[in-house]
Formats: structure tokens, sequence, C-alpha cells
């Protein structure tokens, strides 16, 4: 992809009124645009990174023997009603009626919907266990949308369910979703603190959360100033500020961003519902069942509060845009050859499965450095005349900022090794 040719429109200064280093960097590195207060346009770039994060989300998911499905949007509020959510969820809820007269909301969530497709299809314990999972658009009336895209009116999230015939099946459901949870957030270079939960709204007698230490948190987390612990808050509370782990009283509270729950719902909405199974006896039994919950959107900003520096942001690789950023500087006439060199290492590295976006502005090599930075791809390759007079072209590593000169014909295998070891 050439710059030139993308959408990319980044920003010198952080918008006024912007909070979160988070917010700031998503705007100026042009990965979002607000329509409105809580409600964003992701621009290509970003639009890259959410896919990426959707990506590791997905695999880790299939992996742990969910199927994906996607559900609609717009539910009929009789569904709400059934489990009282209706009410409960009331001052978030986007409702309305349709031109039938009917009414109508925007999903907050989808435990209902769920549910009410399930009872339509499993009706013996023969069928399950069943694991769904989706990743989709939700909708809440946030009155204090804060953070960018962190507390949103319109955001994305991954939901998952599990639906068994009995407790033991439920515990082993539960423990691969949070295994699947932890190699999603250790891929995405995301070091979470497990901690156990109130269920709040959703219901049920078990959940935990996964939080990452971050400064924009509304919850708190455990850490350990002396060693690598981590825990929930609770620890404070019974440890008297002496780490479990190293023994030193060096523990202290941290803010933090949920990005994950999990929990055990059990029968809930299936008893409310009515979703039942036969079971060996031919008796009805409500479904037991488990709901895995990650904000997809949220996950995004988290990983740049955790990954950025005073010049932008860092991009875990897995997380990134692009795996390469290629950055001409020919000379008026390009004597040098500096732009086939580029157009032959883009064709090279992208043959070989990378993602490359190559910096073809006729603008000024500060602009373009700052803009690189910026926008945070793991390897930047410079391409300038001086250099290229000797055959040699500079590789510049974002995350440490380590740069190494190559001879021209070995870029596209020392790029190739490089990539590799992130």
């Amino acid at each position: 992809m050439y710059w030139s040719k993308y959408f990319i429109p980044t920003l010198k200064e952080a918008p006024a009124g912007t909070e979160a280093i988070s917010h700031q960097l998503l705007l100026r590195a042009g990965l979002v645009h607000m329509l409105t207060a809580g409600v964003y346009t992701y621009l290509p770039l970003g639009y890259r990174v959410l896919k990426n994060v959707e990506r590791v989300i997905r695999q880790e998911m299939n992996a742990a023997g969910a199927a994906e499905l996607f559900m609609p949007c717009l539910h009929p509020l009789e569904l709400w009603k059934q489990t009282g959510r209706d009410e409960v969820l009331k001052d978030v809820m986007i409702r309305f009626k349709d031109g039938r007269g009917r009414e109508m909301c925007l999903g907050p969530t989808h435990e209902e919907v769920v549910t009410d497709l399930v009872k339509n299809f499993v009706q013996s314990y023969r069928q399950l266990p069943v694991i769904l999972y989706q990743i989709q658009t939700k909708f809440r009336d946030e009155m204090r949308a804060r953070f960018g895209i962190v507390r949103a009116c319109e955001f994305i999230m991954k939901d998952a369910y599990s639906f068994d015939r009995d407790a033991a099946g439920l515990q082993k459901n539960y423990a691969r979703m949070e295994t699947a949870y932890r190699n999603i957030f250790k891929r995405l270079d995301l070091d979470v603190v497990v901690v156990a939960a109130d269920s709040g709204a959703m219901g049920g007698k078990v959940s935990h959360e996964f939080m990452v230490p971050a400064e924009i948190g509304e919850d708190a987390v455990a850490v350990c100033g002396s060693c690598a612990f981590r825990g929930g808050a609770s620890v404070l509370e019974t440890a008297g500020g002496v780490c479990p782990q190293c023994g030193q009283k060096n523990l202290a509270k941290s803010p933090a961003l949920e990005l994950g729950h999990i929990f055990q719902l059990g029968v809930k909405y299936s008893a409310a519902q009515q979703a039942l199974f036969l079971d060996e006896k031919g008796e009805r039994q409500p479904i037991i069942m488990g709901c895995y919950g990650i904000g997809v959107s949220r996950v995004v900003a988290a990983i740049i509060e955790k990954h950025h520096d005073e010049k932008g942001i860092i991009w875990p690789k897995a997380a990134a845009p692009f795996d390469v950023e290629i950055l001409t500087l020919p000379g008026p006439d390009d004597a040098e050859g500096v732009e086939p060199a580029a157009r032959e290492l883009y064709r090279a590295l992208t043959e070989w499965g990378m993602d490359v976006l190559v910096d073809d502005r006729p603008d000024s090599p500060g602009r373009k450095f700052n803009d690189a930075d910026l926008i945070g791809i793991p390897l930047r390759v410079t391409i300038g005349r001086k250099n290229m007079a000797q055959g040699q072209i500079e590789i510049k590593v974002r995350g440490t900022g380590a740069m190494v000169l190559v001879p021209q014909q070995e870029a596209g295998g020392r790029i190739k090794e490089m990539i590799a070891k992130l």
C-alpha cells in the first residue's frame, strides 16, 4: 500500500478536550474520527488494527472449540422483558417503537437473543455442549462517554456463550475460555490481571475480570513495586501492603482498565426463557450457561495506553496495521534510484506475505520521520539518496530505536529475519 493512495490524516497536535493518551494518539495517527461524543469512525489504518485484534481473538476462540455466528443488533423488547433486564438496563438501553408499533431496542448485549436462538434448536442432552461466539457492535446510551473508544455509545465486542447439561460441563468450558483469554492478551502484549468479580446485572454466582493496569482505568488492582506480582485490589486489605509473592511491603493500588469479563450464568436466562433440554431420564432441565466477553475496541485503546512513547504509538506485531513502513527520500531527479529500489523491495516483501506501507509522499524528511514514529509500525526502512549512493538501506526498530545499515541486496532478507524476531 502506498501512502499517497491511502487515507492517513495525521495531526501534529492532540485535539482539545482529549484526556487519555490513547484517545489523543488514535486521533493524531489518523486511526479514528469522532462523529459525535461516544461515536467513532474507524479510518483505514485504525480499521486494520481492529481487524488484526479480531483475528487474534477468532484464532483463539476457534481453537477453544467455539463456533462463530452473527446475531442481530435490532432486538424485540419482549425478549428482554422475559428476564426483567429491560428494567435493569433501562438507563443505557436505546429503545424505540418501529413503524409497526413494536417495542424494539438496539442490543447492549446478547444473552437474551442467543438463549432464544439455542432453545429453538437444542432439545436433547445429546446436542450439548454448544459454544457460540460473535464479534458485533453494541449500543449503550452512555451519559459519560469518556476516553475516546474506551467508554463509547457504540463499540465492538466479542461475546461468547456456552451451553451445558450440568455444572461440570460449565466448569470445563469456563476454564477453556479463561485459557483462551490469557492466550489472546498475551499475543497482544497486554499483561492482564485476572481477578474474581461481582457479576452485577449479568447474573450468576461466579465471574472473573481481565484487567490491565492503566492510568485511565476506572477499576483497580494491587501492584508490587519490588517484584512482578499483580493481584486484585482486595489483596491490599488482607495483606496490609505486604506482597504475598516477595514479602516486601511495597504493594500499592493501581488504576486498571477492564478488557474482558467471564461469567458462570447458571440457569438465569435459560429458566426465564424456557431454554430446556431432555436429560437421559426424559425429564426437562434448564440449560446451564456461561458468558464470556471482550471489549474489542477497548483492547485497541489499551494497547496504545501500554505501548507508546513521546513520539507516538509502538504497535506490538500482532496488532500493527502494517509490518513494515518503507520511507523514501529521493533527490530532485532520483539519480540514485531510490523510488525503483523502494518498489522492488515492496514487491519482494509483499510476496513473502508481509503487509507493507510505502511513504512515497513528496514531503520533507522531518514530516515523514515524525509520521512514521506517530503511527508506530514495527519496522521502518529508509531508502534515501545518501545511503543509496553507498549501496545501503537503513532499518530501524520502532520499539527499541535500534538502527542498522545493510547492503541493498541483503535488505529483504534482513527485514524478514527482524520481523520474525519481533
